[in-house]
């Protein structure tokens, strides 16, 4: 069992919640069962190690079964050691380090379906609203979900524990720039669709048919104009009652079932 919380080992594992030394290392830290239990599950292979303490172990002996079986690391820590390394106040026993998973914009777009269902964040700023959007994406069914150099870095713990273990389930590509996100998109004949509160296209109006990307801005300003006249449509949530807006990640995932509904009732 690993003890000491002052080790070389531990201090490399925190270190990862530096975004300097991930980019670096080509490594981060997910926290959490569910998380550790999906990275497990479906990208084994981007799993290095998994850290457990004792009673973590026995609660999750799933993980710890099947972390093994796919000839992951796994290493016995003391409830110390997994606080050290890891970024939340109360850690729930379970953290691992896997390898960045993200993929060239090209390499993504080509292998969309016909049907394509894209989520793009442009300059989505707030951990909590970025892993949301990509669980709702994945819920949603969409075929990938594309992050601008603007936007948040997916790897941050706060981004990884909000996909509740959904950041290894879809085809993710980041750090491209909105124009070359747009471009790309584009040429592809991918029809981009700018959500935001100025558009005067109903979301229950709007052409859902074919392939299509909804382009979501920031948590506070919302599609920048130059952003919005580039898609083919300004499309807006209509808000029946008295709320002033919808939260950025609320609002994406309504229109990413609407299109999951329209490309299900069209199949």
């Amino acid at each position: 069992m690993l003890t000491n919380p002052r080790s070389d080992r531990v201090k490399a594992v925190r270190a990862l919640s530096r975004r300097s030394v991930r980019a670096r290392t080509g490594e981060f830290l997910a926290e959490g069962p569910q998380a550790v239990r999906e990275a497990v599950a479906f990208r084994p292979e981007l799993v290095r190690d998994v850290y457990v303490t004792p009673e973590a172990g026995e609660r999750h002996a799933g993980i710890v079964e099947s972390a093994r079986a796919a000839s992951v690391w796994v290493h016995e820590v003391s409830p110390e050691v997994l606080a050290a390394m890891c970024d939340t106040e109360s850690p729930q026993g379970v953290a691992a380090v896997c390898r960045v998973l993200d993929l060239p914009l090209d390499a993504v777009l080509a292998d969309l379906p016909p049907d394509a269902l894209v989520c793009v964040l442009t300059n989505v700023r707030d951990p909590g609203n970025a892993g949301t959007v990509i669980r709702g994406a994945d819920a949603a069914g969409a075929d990938a979900v594309l992050v601008s150099d603007a936007s948040v870095d997916v790897y941050n713990s706060k981004v990884v524990r909000s996909t509740v273990g959904s950041l290894w389930h879809l085809p993710l590509s980041i750090g491209a720039s909105v124009p070359e996100i747009l471009a790309a998109l584009g040429d592809r004949g991918v029809r981009l669709l700018a959500a935001d509160g100025a558009g005067t296209t109903l979301l229950h109006d709007a052409d859902l048919s074919g392939p299509h990307a909804w382009v979501m801005g920031n948590e506070a300003w919302g599609l920048p104009r130059e952003v919005r006249d580039a898609c083919d449509d300004v499309v807006r949530v209509p808000i029946h009652g008295h709320a002033e807006s919808l939260n950025l990640a609320m609002a994406a995932t309504i229109c990413l079932y609407a299109s999951a509904e329209a490309r299900r009732t069209s199949r």
